[in-house]
């Protein structure tokens, strides 16, 4: 892939590179500057493509000129393929607004109306993000647990349908689909039982790169089947907050007078990253670029 130094790209061509060769692109929700860069650091020390993911609530907490900012810093910094991606985004205008500020990987969640009005949502956003050369993911089914302020009870999740997926796609137009295959948001009570079969159903019937969410806590061998079956984004979010507050919370408790944010951020930075680089490894993206 031709390497850009004017900021983020979108995930089209990154993604398709690691349906060919038989990987997958993290992706990791950030929140703020520290976030952004324990991910594009390491990121760039094992030569790996990534995306950073961010929710509408992020956007709220740290702006979304701000958000945009760091992405197109670390993307013109770093040697390797960066993208910035609206993940979970239900509201035309966000998406908008971030596409005017140039992000160019985005996802419209459409997935709790009813099947038609899903499609047609989907292909507005298509139309709109194809204009300013960004890329569109969509979800067909519907996880459970909860990411930022949207929460899906287990009762109203349901998995995608491979015969309902091709026409999905072929009538919205997108660019990567998120697949619900058993899989939910949050951190498991048990070891999740994802249903392999039917993503290998979908994967038969869809060409465009699949997406798996919910992947903090699945097991490393389940996350690479799921990857050998096809899916070409990983996305991971709870699993590095965990050790991000853990040892943030730690490290005041144990110095109560620190009031410098370089002395406790850095031990949490650290900590986040142990988790970063081993979902690299996980997805087989290291070394890639």
């Amino acid at each position: 892939m031709e390497m850009t130094k004017t900021g983020v790209i979108n995930t089209k061509d990154m993604l398709r590179d690691a349906q060919v060769n038989g990987y997958a692109v993290p992706a990791f929700n950030i929140h703020n500057l520290e976030t952004a860069q324990v991910v594009v650091e390491t990121a760039a020390e094992l030569r790996s493509p990534v995306i950073l993911a961010a929710t509408p609530g992020t956007f709220t907490y740290a702006g979304r000129d701000y958000i945009q900012a760091i992405a197109d810093t670390a993307a013109r910094r770093y040697e390797i393929p960066i993208a910035l991606h609206l993940d979970h985004h239900e509201t035309i205008e966000d998406i908008r607004s971030s596409l005017e500020l140039g992000t160019k990987s985005v996802m419209i969640d459409a997935s709790h109306h009813a099947f038609e009005d899903n499609i047609d949502i989907v292909r507005q956003v298509v139309a709109m993000a194809h204009e300013y050369g960004a890329t569109v993911e969509a979800e067909l089914g519907r996880l459970g647990g909860q990411e930022d302020d949207l929460v899906v009870d287990e009762a109203d999740s349901f998995y995608t349908d491979p015969k309902a997926a091709a026409g999905f796609v072929e009538k919205t137009g997108i660019d990567s689909l998120a697949v619900a295959i058993g899989t939910a948001h949050g951190m498991y009570k048990a070891e999740p039982k994802l249903d392999l079969e039917r993503l290998s159903e979908i994967r038969e019937v869809v060409d465009i790169p699949l997406v798996l969410h919910g992947a903090s806590g699945v097991p490393f061998d389940t996350v690479r089947e799921c990857i050998r079956r096809g899916c070409c984004k990983v996305n991971i979010a709870t699993e590095l907050k965990m050790p991000f507050a853990a040892t943030l919370r730690s490290v005041l408790t144990e110095n109560q007078e620190e009031s410098d944010p370089r002395k406790y951020f850095g031990p949490a930075k650290a900590a986040m990253k142990t988790v970063v680089e081993e979902k690299i490894r996980m997805c087989m993206s290291d070394g890639r670029y």
